[in-house]
């Protein structure tokens, strides 16, 4: 007879335990941190203005108001600053992931006279504050004829330093090899780069959907100086109006936090969307 032999299982210590447990608990509590700001603004939105100032902390509003949504929706210019956000978004989204991607495979593949130049200005466009070039951003805009338009919303931030970085070293990442056999068969330079590269890139791609998705959203400071006609203002430059009390008198709590809130639906949608995508991080890698 063969002896048989036994795997046995091995139980955690008991300090390991209490390590985990430590660890868990300090999870729980740095989560309750960061999702008690949201539980606050989410409950302070359905409150009336008076249960707002005098218990802005209460999870639970005293009296379940949506008179801020209705304010917001039926007596303001909401809706509108809500399209403008969206129309900017989608084109500055779609024109990010298309421009960056061109670029990126550029400076990852092709040979060109200046390109380490370029691509050392780009990492020096990086180390540069925004706000520094808000006025010379003004003064282009304004100079060919844009200003205070969409496509003067748009156009400057249809592509950004960070997301053509990105895609450089994601493309770069991709062996070589892969795109001999096209080349062999004679596919050309763009043919190449968008039916053999471009979809082994989806974890960069996504990236660069959700952040910018997301930071064209959130803009303030572009639109600021690109625009100043009240039918293209946009959610960042409408809301931070409220502060100035253009809806109402009073605190505005519920006014300004329902806007908020509304505010974080999208971006929080695109994340619920891609999370699969963003933690499959390995999906569309090549082996040699």
């Amino acid at each position: 007879m063969t002896p048989r032999s036994f795997t046995r299982t091995a139980r955690p210590s008991g300090g390991l335990i209490a390590g985990r447990s430590i660890l868990y608990a300090l999870l729980v509590v740095l989560a309750i941190v960061y999702i008690f700001p949201f539980l606050i603004q989410v409950a302070t939105s359905f409150k009336t203005e008076a249960d707002a100032a005098s218990d802005p902390l209460s999870l639970v509003p005293a009296t379940f108001s949506t008179a801020a949504y209705e304010r917001l929706f039926l007596h303001s210019d909401f809706p509108i600053w809500f399209k403008n956000s969206a129309i900017v978004t989608i084109f500055v989204t779609a024109g990010r992931v298309f421009f960056n991607s061109l670029a990126g495979y550029a400076l990852a593949r092709l040979n060109f006279r200046g390109r380490n130049v370029m691509f050392a200005g780009l990492i020096a466009v990086m180390s540069v504050p925004g706000v520094v070039l808000l006025i010379p951003k003004f003064l282009v805009i304004n100079q060919i004829g844009i200003y205070d338009t969409y496509a003067g919303m748009i156009i400057p931030l249809l592509t950004d330093a960070a997301g053509i970085f990105i895609m450089k070293n994601f493309f770069e990442s991709i062996p070589a090899s892969v795109e001999e056999q096209a080349r062999i068969d004679g596919a050309g330079t763009f043919r190449v780069f968008w039916s053999v590269v471009l979809p082994m890139a989806r974890p960069a791609l996504i990236t660069i959907v959700i952040l910018s998705f997301q930071g064209s959203w959130n803009e303030l400071s572009h639109f600021i100086v690109s625009t100043q006609s009240p039918d293209l203002v946009t959610l960042t430059k409408g809301v931070a109006s409220l502060a100035s009390g253009q809806l109402s008198q009073g605190t505005q709590y519920p006014i300004k936090l329902a806007a908020a809130a509304i505010m974080t639906v999208p971006v929080a949608v695109m994340f619920f969307i891609f999370q699969r995508q963003i933690m499959n991080a390995s999906d569309g890698a090549v082996k040699e």
